[in-house]
C-alpha cells in the first residue's frame, strides 16, 4: 500500500511539473518590443485569456533569431522580415505571419546642425554623413540595425549596392552594439543623430535636447511578425502553448489589445494580422 501511494505521488510530481511547463512559454523577441511597454500591456491579457507565462527574452532580431534557431525559444516576435521569410525557409518554423506594424524615425538634436528634417530619409543620411555629423548607430544586428544598414546603401555614399563602410558615413559614426534605449540615450548625451522605432522613442524619457527630425519616408515602414519555432526540428518546446500565443495575437483580442496600446493618447503600434 505504502508503495503505490508512494509510485501515485510521484505521477502526481511528474504531472504536476508536466502542467507547469504546459503553462509557460520562452518568447524571443526585440529590444523595442520590450523597451517600449508594448509586452507590459499585450502579456497580462494573453495571460487572463489563456492562464500561460510569457517569459520574454529582449535582444536584437538577429540574436532573438539565433536563439530560436539553436531551441531556445518556443516562440519568435520580431521586426526583420527577409532574415524571418530565411528562418522558415530553413525550416524552423512552418510560417510566419505579420502582426502590426509602426515606422522608424531619424532623432537628433532640435537644432539640426547637419540639416536632415524632412521626409527623405536617404537625403538625411547623406547630410549626416557629408557634416561628419555625431551619428549612433546600434550596430547589434537587430531588426533596427538591419534597417539602418539598408537604408545607408540606397545613400550611395560606398559603392553601389554593396553595404556602405563606417568610415564612408562621417567621421562622428559610433557603433555602441547596444539596444534602443541605450542608443537613445547616448545620442541624448551627446547630441547625436540615431535611427530609432518610433515605439520606443515615445516611450523614452530622457530625450534632452532631441526631437524627430525625419518622418514619413515609406523607405521607413517597419513591420513586425511571428512564428511559432518548428516541434519537428525541437520535439522539446513547448510548441501548443507558442501556438496558442500566435493564434491570440493575430485574433481580433490580440489585435485590438495592440491597438489599444497608447503613450500621451499616441498609438505606437497598428495591428496589420489581416490585411
Amino acid at each position: 500500500m505504502s508503495m503505490s501511494f508512494r509510485g501515485f505521488a510521484v505521477v502526481v510530481v511528474a504531472a504536476s511539473a508536466f502542467a507547469a511547463h504546459a503553462q509557460t512559454i520562452t518568447m524571443a523577441s526585440t529590444t523595442s518590443t520590450e523597451q517600449s511597454g508594448l509586452f507590459g500591456h499585450l502579456l497580462p491579457a494573453f495571460k487572463k485569456a489563456t492562464d500561460i507565462d510569457v517569459k520574454v527574452v529582449a535582444v536584437g532580431t538577429g540574436q532573438a533569431i539565433d536563439m530560436a534557431r539553436r531551441g531556445d525559444a518556443d516562440v519568435l516576435f520580431v521586426h526583420d522580415q527577409a532574415a524571418e521569410e530565411k528562418f522558415v525557409a530553413e525550416g524552423f518554423a512552418a510560417r510566419r505571419l505579420p502582426v502590426m506594424y509602426n515606422d522608424f524615425v531619424l532623432v537628433g538634436p532640435k537644432a539640426d546642425p547637419a540639416g536632415v528634417k524632412g521626409q527623405d530619409i536617404v537625403a538625411g543620411l547623406k547630410k549626416v554623413a557629408a557634416a561628419n555629423a555625431p551619428f549612433v548607430s546600434r550596430g547589434d544586428k537587430s531588426g533596427t540595425d538591419a534597417a539602418e544598414r539598408r537604408l545607408w546603401t540606397q545613400t550611395g555614399v560606398g559603392e553601389a549596392g554593396q553595404p556602405v563602410p563606417n568610415d564612408k558615413k562621417g567621421s562622428g559614426y559610433k557603433e555602441c552594439g547596444c539596444g534602443m534605449g541605450p542608443a537613445l540615450n547616448m545620442a541624448a548625451s551627446s547630441g547625436a543623430y540615431v535611427l530609432a522605432d518610433r515605439g520606443t522613442w515615445l516611450s523614452f524619457k530622457n530625450r534632452a535636447d532631441l526631437a524627430v527630425l525625419v518622418e514619413g519616408d515609406k523607405r521607413l515602414f517597419n513591420q513586425y511578425g511571428v512564428m511559432v519555432v518548428s516541434p519537428e526540428k525541437f520535439p522539446k518546446l513547448n510548441s501548443q502553448g507558442a501556438q496558442k500565443f500566435v493564434d491570440w495575437i493575430v485574433s481580433p483580442a490580440g489585435q485590438q489589445s495592440i491597438a489599444a496600446y497608447k503613450i500621451g493618447g499616441e498609438q505606437l503600434f497598428f495591428p496589420n494580422a489581416t490585411k
